[in-house]
């Protein structure tokens, strides 16, 4: 029993295979919907009018491009990060450069190179006198760089090694001193040196912000190599410093 009409069939064998074959303008596929809903079959060449045929797949036609879609915010002054990084460098800055002159020059009533040399000899370290200038010129010039915002991390990393010694002498060798907690708060404590030395390890990761000389160097574009590299140095100099100036 025949189930098809007796119109001239198409290459696959069934009167409707035009709808599946048929392409428009060369295009492969698509999806089929009518502008009026109806459909129309063409007995005399075996398929449906597909004017109304919408095709989907576009082969080898580019997407439109909106420009206004990919606007940047332009690369600028932040008024969080970068003034919270200038603020402080300027405070930690400012406070060693008050400490450096006092250690160098004995200026706002410091002890002066000898006096500075005296104290360290009274700590057990050795070579006093060298040790007391290289103490009071790193915290000067740490603290001027930072201000400046200029070789950050390194001058970050130094103001780090010369608190990571205090903080050594100051709390003493033991991991779980006596008086616990109390020798951390009490004044001759050691809160100030471990506030400074988090502040001075923050900046070397952190960097200096945009307001600084460094902006837009290389260490200031690949902030946790060079701070990595830094904190190494700053290991390093508080390791020998201990090992070979103490007696």
């Amino acid at each position: 029993m025949a189930t098809h009409d007796d119109a001239p069939k198409t290459s696959g064998g069934y009167s409707d295979d035009g709808f599946y074959s048929t392409s428009t303008s060369g295009v492969g596929g698509g999806a089929h919907h009518f502008d009026d809903g109806t459909q129309t079959f063409n007995k005399d060449t075996s398929s449906f009018d597909t004017s109304g045929y919408t095709p989907v797949d576009t082969y080898g036609q580019t997407a439109t491009h909106y420009d206004d879609e990919d606007e940047r915010k332009p690369f600028g002054w932040s008024g969080s990060a970068d003034l919270g990084l200038l603020v402080l460098r300027l405070a930690l800055g400012g406070v060693f450069i008050g400490h450096g002159l006092q250690k160098v020059f004995g200026l706002f009533g410091g002890p002066g190179i000898d006096g500075f040399a005296r104290s360290l000899s009274e700590l057990g370290y050795r070579e006093e006198r060298i040790l007391a200038w290289v103490t009071g010129i790193t915290e000067l010039a740490g603290g001027s760089l930072l201000v400046l915002g200029l070789f950050t991390p390194l001058a970050a990393a130094g103001i780090l090694g010369v608190m990571a010694n205090a903080i050594a002498i100051k709390y003493g060798g033991s991991l779980f001193p006596p008086d616990g907690v109390r020798r951390f708060l009490n004044p001759d404590g050691v809160e100030q040196e471990m506030a400074y030395a988090a502040m001075a390890f923050a900046l070397i990761f952190a960097g200096p912000g945009r307001a600084a000389i460094d902006y837009n160097r290389s260490w200031f574009r690949h902030p946790l190599l060079a701070g990595f590299i830094c904190l190494l140095l700053a290991a390093g100099a508080t390791a020998a410093t201990l090992l070979v100036f103490r007696r």
